[in-house]
């Protein structure tokens, strides 16, 4: 059976940090996700915590008019003994949640180790790993600067592979309905998987 009108949608992905903060964009249509674009805000410059915390929300609304997405996915802040650390990824997180509910658009967060999972297969699995696995599935081959970019990116890809029921438009007999994720994203790209994986060399 043929489906129609696959539904299309853009995920932002973003990666808060109070140092660096990654982002990724893709495109997602039915099974098949493919990168519109992916970078890092660099904060360490900024000594002031709270002006950034005003480049994250100010980058990500510039990222929602720019790319106009139809979601936004968020890696949640790691539990750790460091209340401080653990404090200000807090707040970075919110401001960029912030960002997004002034648009309007609807927010997802995933916990890291689900984001690794999703995308390895392996919940531990290392930064490197992570980032060499999405140019796989992306076929993209610049080792990105940071690998905070890949991290962002991951959390967008992570949001696709979900598996969701998605309504289809029909002239008969209502909404169909499909379902997407990893194993469908599998099937329908075989030799984008196959093969082995190289590892992404950290830049220095």
């Amino acid at each position: 059976m043929q489906l129609v009108n696959l539904r299309e949608r853009v995920i932002l992905g973003i990666d808060p940090g109070t140092a660096v903060m990654g982002y990724g964009l893709i495109k997602e249509t039915g099974p098949r996700i493919e990168l519109i674009s992916l970078g890092v805000v660099k904060m360490e410059h900024l000594d002031d915590h709270a002006l950034k915390l005003q480049r994250i929300f100010e980058k990500t609304l510039s990222l929602i008019d720019q790319y106009k997405p139809d979601c936004m996915a968020l890696e949640a802040p790691f539990y750790g003994k460091n209340i401080q650390v653990m404090l200000k990824l807090g707040r970075a997180q919110g401001v960029a949640m912030a960002a997004a509910l002034s648009r309007n658009l609807p927010i997802c967060e995933y916990a890291p180790r689900k984001i690794k999972q999703s995308i390895t297969g392996n919940g531990n699995a290392t930064k490197e790993q992570v980032a060499a696995m999405l140019q796989t599935l992306l076929k993209f081959t610049e080792t990105p600067q940071f690998l905070d970019a890949t991290d962002g990116l991951a959390v967008a890809v992570c949001h696709a592979f979900q598996k969701i029921e998605l309504k289809g438009s029909s002239s008969i007999g209502g909404g169909k309905k499909m379902k997407v994720g990893w194993a469908a994203f599998v099937k329908d790209n075989s030799e984008r998987v196959s093969g082995t994986v190289k590892p992404v060399k950290k830049s220095r």
